[in-house]
């Protein structure tokens, strides 16, 4: 059995080619399970190249495959689904069986009314959290903004967000159709969506995107959020 460092760093190997972020986003999108050929019409890929991709993701515990035996002479299609979704901590409908729910509430609850700055300390707290989450720059350099923006919209979805990134006029936006602790947030606003924009800024930071989240407008909509990115300052010279 993989160790969970290694197993993370598959992760982290396999979200950082934006093939495999398209592959993933195709089979997010499909109905149901999709075979190699379909991804690859979808996509434009070669089919080895798909193959090869679906491998990798495979490994990382992110996509699976199954056989489609209904019915069919020969030997059956290869069918692929992705699997990082039913692992984010958060359930589909809100609801939390790990007791996750229970622990952010008493987290924001001792920040709301212990700290001194709650606001700073939980956007403090969500940009560890998301530097955590992405791999840094690897030997091909720090990704470009569309690349990051994907990126960032590949972890939202993995952590229960329903992200939908927009551009319009030159500015970017990820829209959060699914706030995945929307009663607390509601609660305390400031805790919460302070740490979720922290989350967005760590993550970007950490992979090395020349984006940043300048702004989170809270429940613009119920459930609805609007993360601003903006062009990230320049990191200062070395010393």
């Amino acid at each position: 059995m993989l160790s969970l460092e290694r197993q993370e760093l598959r992760v982290h190997q396999a979200l950082g080619g934006t093939t495999r972020l398209a592959l993933l986003a195709e089979l997010r999108r499909a109905p149901g399970p999709a075979s190699a050929q379909e991804l690859a019409r979808r996509t434009g890929l070669h089919l080895s190249t798909v193959r090869f991709h679906l491998g990798v993701l495979a490994r990382a515990g992110l996509a699976s495959p199954s056989f489609d035996r209904a019915s069919r002479r020969g030997r059956p299609r290869q069918l692929w689904t992705v699997l990082a979704a039913s692992r984010s901590p958060v359930a589909d409908d809100g609801g939390d069986p790990h007791g996750y729910q229970l622990l952010a509430q008493v987290l924001s609850h001792h920040l709301a009314t212990a700290s001194a700055d709650p606001e700073a300390d939980a956007r403090a707290a969500g940009e560890t959290w998301g530097r955590q989450l992405v791999a840094p720059p690897g030997s091909a350099g720090a990704p470009t903004e569309s690349v990051a923006v994907a990126r960032l919209t590949v972890l939202l979805d993995e952590l229960g967000f329903h992200p939908e990134p927009i551009e319009t006029g030159g500015a970017r936006q990820v829209h959060l159709r699914r706030c995945p602790f929307l009663d607390l947030a509601r609660r305390t606003p400031t805790v919460v969506c302070a740490a979720h924009l922290g989350l967005m800024r760590g993550a970007l930071r950490e992979m090395g995107a020349p984006l940043t989240a300048s702004r989170l407008d809270p429940l613009v909509e119920p459930g609805r959020c609007i993360a601003h990115l903006d062009r990230a300052a320049p990191a200062p010279p070395a010393a």
